[in-house]
C-alpha cells in the first residue's frame, strides 16, 4: 500500500514540478517580458540578425569588434560556450594575448593601451559588451572607416553605453551588436536614418 501511495506521489509532483510549474513561468514570462523570454533577439528588416545577450564575430574595420572568444574552434559558438580555461601563469594564455595584443594595434594604428575585454576572452565566450574604454579605443578606425567624424562615432557609443546597475552595481558596458547597428543607421553627415 505505501509503495502504491509514493508512485502516486511521485508522478503527481513530476507532473506539477517538470510540466505544469515550468509551462506555468514560461507563459508568465512571455506575457510580462516577451522579448527577453524570446531570447532577446534583435531583428532588422524583419530578419534576426542575432541576439542582445550573446556576442558575435565583427571583423570588419567599419564595425566595433567585441571581445575575443574562446566557444568553439571560431569563437562564438553558442552550442560551444566556455572559456579557455587557461590560467594566468599558463603560457599559452600569455602567448595568446601578446598575439591579440600586437593584432589589436595592426588594426587600431596609434593605440597606446590594450582595454583587458579585447585582449581576454570571458568565461562564456559569448559576451555582447565591451567596456567604454574598449570601445572608444576603435573610434578613430571606425570613423576611417566609414568615413564619418570621429565626434559623430562618440556620440554613438556615449547614447549606447548601458550605466551600472542602480548607479551602484556592475560596469557600464556597450552592447557591441547595438553599437554596429546604429552605426548602418548613421547616414554620412553622421546623423541617422529613418529606419
Amino acid at each position: 500500500m505505501r509503495l502504491w501511495v509514493a508512485l502516486r506521489m511521485t508522478i503527481v509532483l513530476a507532473v506539477l514540478t517538470g510540466l505544469v510549474y515550468p509551462l506555468a513561468i514560461a507563459e508568465i514570462g512571455h506575457a510580462l517580458f516577451p522579448f527577453q523570454a524570446d531570447g532577446s533577439l534583435v531583428r532588422r528588416g524583419g530578419a534576426i540578425v542575432g541576439s542582445s545577450l550573446i556576442g558575435q564575430n565583427f571583423s570588419a574595420p567599419r564595425y566595433f569588434q567585441g571581445r575575443p572568444s574562446a566557444a568553439g574552434d571560431k569563437g562564438y559558438d553558442a552550442d560551444a560556450s566556455g572559456g579557455s580555461n587557461l590560467g594566468p601563469t599558463n603560457k599559452a594564455l600569455a602567448t595568446a594575448v601578446a598575439a591579440r595584443v600586437r593584432e589589436l594595434r595592426e588594426r587600431n594604428p596609434g593605440a597606446t593601451a590594450a582595454p583587458v575585454d579585447l585582449v581576454t576572452a570571458s568565461g562564456s565566450g559569448l559576451d555582447p559588451e565591451i567596456s567604454p574604454a574598449a570601445a572608444a579605443l576603435q573610434i578613430p578606425r571606425v570613423a576611417k572607416a566609414r568615413g564619418l567624424g570621429e565626434d559623430a562615432i562618440q556620440a554613438l557609443v556615449r547614447a549606447n553605453t548601458r550605466p551600472r546597475f542602480l548607479g551602484l552595481f556592475g560596469e557600464p558596458g556597450v552592447n557591441v551588436l547595438m553599437l554596429n547597428l546604429a552605426l548602418d543607421r548613421l547616414r554620412p553627415g553622421g546623423r541617422p536614418t529613418g529606419s
